[in-house]
């Protein structure tokens, strides 16, 4: 039988990542070809990427770089070993037909399609991590109308149940979240005890993953002032603290619950390596204020890791070759980083 591609990276020590190409209006095309001409990192693990080779053709002219790929035309053809990434060639999208800076139902097809075959490359075991440069959530929605954001796609594409979570990074600092994209009145009653307990050892376990021995985990109160002894609600005293203080029995390195308006200067200073919030925006503005363009987005709870930058597709600057690497390359070492000590535990 022939070797998989997983098998000699494996025996190699080399991770496998399966590389997604993004919304092809934007900056996608440009960061692909830039991080697949990186020198640094091309050593670092073998790359399988799907996409359409005519649309990294003109990211790389964009860019001004070459990106060096063999390319295939299907995952079966994908070699066991190979000193350059691997482009399958979807051939699914002519660069005609992209209409720059604009959400299309053809961006949409041609993002999902790329993020599909990826994940269920990486399902079949024969990827360690994926990784995928940025979507338009409103192509996507053309292209697929159940697309709520891209844990339901995962999902979906797996056909999974997984309890998964996203992560925002920044530098060394985490935050996690409790609850997502609901709408911000559900946030109370969606916050139990199960949930904070299932997120914090998600949250714990993929930074074990991510080379944290001992992760230390500040836990952010839902109302102001961390309700103030029960004047502004008693969430802190029914739900987050009991939670807290069962995580610690657990093991965890866990505080809190604490005033969120002063937590993340506290896990800013290095008092904390990561912040669990109770709804999305509690974390993602301080998050994205302390460092937007650089921040890295990981899903977490799949069998594998997920990683992309935290930025959009910057359709303002797309084809002008000014697009910065610098959150992609993090995510993009960060899958690396992850999938590495997954194949060094198998």
């Amino acid at each position: 039988m022939m070797e998989t591609l997983m098998e000699a990276g494996s025996r190699g020590g080399l991770p496998v990542i399966a590389f997604a190409m993004g919304d092809p209006a934007g900056i996608s095309p440009e960061l692909t070809a830039k991080l697949l001409a990186d020198s640094e990192i091309r050593p670092k693990a073998k790359f399988v990427v799907f996409g359409d080779k005519r649309i990294l053709d003109a990211g790389a002219a964009v860019a001004k770089v070459d990106p060096d790929v063999k390319v295939v035309s299907s995952e079966d053809d994908v070699p066991a070993e190979a000193d350059k990434p691997i482009f399958v060639d979807l051939r699914h999208l002519d660069p005609a037909d992209v209409t720059p800076s604009t959400a299309t139902l053809a961006g949409g097809k041609f993002a999902t399609e790329n993020f599909r075959r990826a994940l269920r490359f990486a399902a079949a075991g024969k990827a360690d991590a994926v990784f995928f440069t940025p979507f338009n959530k409103a192509a996507m929605r053309m292209a697929y109308p159940n697309y709520d954001d891209e844990i339901r796609f995962v999902r979906d594409a797996l056909e999974s149940d997984a309890q998964a979570s996203e992560f925002n990074i920044l530098g060394k600092l985490w935050n996690a979240r409790v609850t997502s994209h609901i709408p911000l009145r559900k946030v109370a009653d969606a916050i139990t005890e199960e949930r904070i307990l299932r997120s914090l050892t998600l949250t714990h376990n993929c930074m074990r993953q991510a080379g944290f021995e001992q992760p230390r985990i500040a836990v952010a109160a839902l109302n102001p002032h961390a309700g103030d002894g029960g004047n502004f609600g008693r969430e802190e005293i029914d739900v987050i603290g009991p939670a807290v203080e069962k995580a610690q029995a657990q093991g965890f390195a866990v505080k809190g619950p604490f005033p969120s308006d002063t937590v993340f200067l506290r896990a800013k200073n290095g008092d904390f390596d990561a912040v669990l919030t109770m709804y999305h925006d509690q974390g993602q503005i301080a998050m994205k204020l302390m460092g937007f363009d650089r921040g890295v987005t990981l899903i977490g709870g799949f069998p594998f890791p997920i990683c992309t930058p935290a930025h959009g597709t910057a359709y303002d600057i797309a084809g002008k070759g000014i697009a910065n690497i610098g959150a992609s390359r993090t995510a993009l070492l960060l899958a690396i980083e992850m999938a590495s000590r997954s194949t060094m535990a198998s």
